[in-house]
Formats: C-alpha cells, structure tokens, sequence
C-alpha cells in the first residue's frame, strides 16, 4: 500500500483529501503547517507528498526545500497542490524537483488522485 502525505492547512480540504485517497487504498496521513510536515514525513517515509503553498509557521516552498535537504527528502516525489497560481509560485520551485503544480480550483480531487496514480 502507498502512502501519501498531505500537508494542507485547510482541515476541510486536507480531510476530503485524505477521504478520496484512504478510498483508492491509499496509507493517509495529514500535516497542517511545514513544520509538522517535515516531522511528518521523517516519520512516515512517504512515496508521495501533496504540498500546499500558502500555510503558517513554515510555508511550503521552505519546507521543501529543508525536505530536499535530507537523504530521505532529497528524491520523494511532490505535487504542489495550492490556489497559488503558477506565476506567482516562488522560483525556487523550479529547481525543487517537483512532479507536478496544481492549482486546486482547476482539478477535482478524483482528477488528483489519477494525476498521483500515474506518479506511484
């Protein structure tokens, strides 16, 4: 069973997530800020990460790039899954290996999880 590591600062968004994923047969486990995503993916070994962009204490961009900057993190797959629209996204995500960018106003979660099933 993969697993899949959500960190999203909206507990709706996170929990509708979790829901479509836990339902395909995925291993779900949920982080509402960087800080507790990176102690969360230390602990749980991830084959995927969805990334939220905007969130408190430490937003996403910083918190992949401390997670590239451990053995594990340095090749885990990410999506960057936020409202932030890709122009506006910081440029050190370009050179922070991720598989994809999503806005999530343009993609439905079922679309989501196809997207992540052609990545595991």
């Amino acid at each position: 069973m993969s697993k899949i590591a959500i960190i999203e600062d909206d507990a709706a968004i996170s929990q509708m997530y979790r829901i479509k994923f836990e339902t395909e047969g995925y291993e779900v486990e949920t982080a509402e800020n960087g800080i507790l995503g990176l102690e969360l993916v230390d602990k749980m070994k991830p084959d995927m990460v969805l990334l939220d962009l905007m969130m408190p204490e430490m937003n996403g961009d910083e918190m992949l790039q401390t997670l590239r900057s451990s053995e594990y993190g340095k090749n885990v797959k990410v999506i960057v899954l936020t409202n932030m629209g890709e122009a506006e996204a910081p440029d050190a995500l370009k050179d922070l290996n991720v598989l994809a960018y999503i806005v999530k106003a343009n993609m439905t979660p079922r679309q989501v999880a196809e997207l992540v099933k052609t990545h595991l």
